[in-house]
């Protein structure tokens, strides 16, 4: 099979379909928190790191005003696209989630597929945490989902899905090649398997995520009193199971409201 090294963001016709393709659990999920978890109605909503705006279509479509940023201009494209070809504003801009000002302040923000880990520091961490601040009405929500490192037992290593639509098939692979904890570092790999009727051929790319013990990542969030804690979910979005952070906890989806 034939190799390309690239950047998966710069495929966004791929990266939509294996991480869209579950879109549904999510999209319910983010609107149940917004009528459970915000003192507010949620009208308004703006997602950093938006990618190819899979979630953000699917909430213009449900009547919702949306927006995001993003730093890879492919995505970007493809996601305005996709706004404008459903009759709605081109609002996805290219832009950093670690510096950013929104023009008006929103209802909610989210962000819940691990995109947060890439950004490499503890400054740019917090200042990410201030934008959003920020950028939320009080009473408004930013719901963030992120992979911790347990302090105990094995930490998932791999993981693989596919996914399919119409003629295109892509069966994908993540593995972390290594972890250095010191240095808040986890070095990734990633493949992508595309099957078309005329073409077969393997995307590969690697990232590295800043990694986040549970002490850390609450000391972090103690740097932006302004957002409380109301609640934690794990990745299978379900309303009805909520968790409590312990040593051996990975997957983990913080409800954060502005003061």
């Amino acid at each position: 099979m034939e190799r390309i090294e690239g950047h998966l963001y710069d495929y966004p016709k791929y990266y939509d379909l294996i991480f869209g393709d579950d879109w549904k659990a999510e999209f319910d999920f983010l609107q149940n928190c917004f009528k459970k978890h915000a003192t507010r109605k949620v009208k308004s909503l703006f997602e950093p790191a938006c990618g190819t705006g899979r979630l953000l279509i699917k909430l213009a479509q449900a009547g919702y005003k949306v927006a995001g940023n993003d730093l890879n201009q492919h995505a970007i494209k493809y996601c305005n696209d996709r706004l404008e070809r459903g009759g709605f504003p081109r609002s996805a801009e290219l832009g950093d989630m670690s510096d950013f000002k929104l023009k008006r302040p929103v209802d909610a923000a989210f962000n819940t597929i691990n995109s947060f880990r890439h950004l490499p520091s503890e400054a740019t961490a917090e200042n990410h945490l201030k934008c959003v601040t920020e950028a939320l009405k009080p009473g408004g929500l930013y719901i963030l989902g992120l992979h911790l490192t347990p302090t105990k037992g094995e930490p998932m290593q791999s993981e693989s899905w596919s996914a399919r639509r119409g003629n295109l098939q892509i069966n994908s692979h993540m593995q972390s090649i290594w972890t250095d904890l010191k240095k808040r570092n986890e070095h990734l790999e990633m493949t992508f398997d595309v099957y078309t009727p005329s073409r077969q051929f393997q995307l590969f790319d690697t990232m590295d995520y800043r990694t986040y013990t549970a002490p850390q990542f609450k000391k972090l969030l103690s740097k932006v009193p302004e957002l409380e804690v109301v609640e934690l979910y794990d990745f299978m979005y379900e309303m009805d199971f909520t968790i409590e952070i312990d040593a051996r906890t990975e997957d983990v989806v913080f409800i954060l409201r502005k003061k």
